[in-house]
């Protein structure tokens, strides 16, 4: 399906990204995957022919630069990279919310601004956002700020290039049953003195489906907003959530 394409995705060394890489090259796609993390990245690469890893920072604008230099011209790009943090907001300190909209929003406007500028005149942007780009979650207000960006981000490049064959979105997870929702889980659990399983069960709840949501749900539409029949779909929020929102 997507033979002769190549595929950036950013935070491709674990979680969503990690599936998003294999789907993408089991679907014929060249694969680039990046991240600050290099034994991550080996990991992920050594699963498929078609995955090679370029390390970088999305916050460093020097490093993305060099990061589509390394990996020469991509057709589709995923800004997957991000990261979590919780803190009631009057605890939450300037270090901690600059943080949050360094990776999770700055990131992923160097990740497309850079990627369009080295568009071949056609492609696919997706972000990788979240339910909290939609809608509030208490005590994580900086990752919801950054979130809610990313979507207007997303909506305001989307009319830009609507008259060109390039389509940008964001996909709207709920919580994923990734290592970063494991370490919010541990978090729930020293905080509140509920077990682990108590604490998975309370995110579980968050969804009508009662439960969380695998990274292979991500990657499947993802595939989808690549291929036949996606050209109209432009600007959107697609949410997996089961119901939430």
């Amino acid at each position: 399906m997507l033979q002769g394409k190549r595929a950036l995705i950013t935070g491709g060394g674990s979680g969503a990204g990690a599936a998003l890489a294999l789907a993408f090259a089991e679907a014929g796609a060249e694969v680039v995957i990046t991240g600050r993390r290099a034994a991550a990245l080996a990991e992920t690469a050594a699963r498929h022919a078609h995955i090679r890893a370029v390390q970088a920072d999305v916050t460093d604008e020097a490093s993305v630069a060099a990061m589509y230099a390394a990996a020469g011209v991509c057709d589709i790009i995923i800004a997957n990279a991000g990261a979590a943090d919780s803190a009631p907001m009057a605890k939450t300190s300037l270090a901690q919310w600059n943080a949050m909209l360094a990776v999770n929003l700055t990131g992923v406007f160097l990740t497309f601004r850079d990627g369009l500028n080295q568009l071949p005149g056609q492609g696919r942007l997706i972000a990788i956002a979240s339910t909290a780009g939609l809608k509030g979650y208490a005590k994580v207000a900086p990752y919801a700020a950054a979130k809610h960006g990313v979507i207007g981000m997303v909506r305001s490049l989307a009319l830009e290039t609507a008259r060109k064959p390039i389509t940008v979105n964001a996909i709207c997870p709920g919580f994923l049953d990734t290592p970063m929702t494991e370490n919010s889980i541990q978090v729930i659990a020293e905080k509140t003195g509920k077990t682990l399983a108590e604490a998975r069960a309370a995110l579980e709840g968050l969804s009508p489906q009662n439960r969380l949501f695998q990274p292979s749900e991500v990657a499947a539409m993802a595939l989808f907003l690549c291929g036949p029949g996606s050209d109209g779909i432009t600007g959107q929020a697609l949410t997996i959530a089961g119901g939430e929102i």
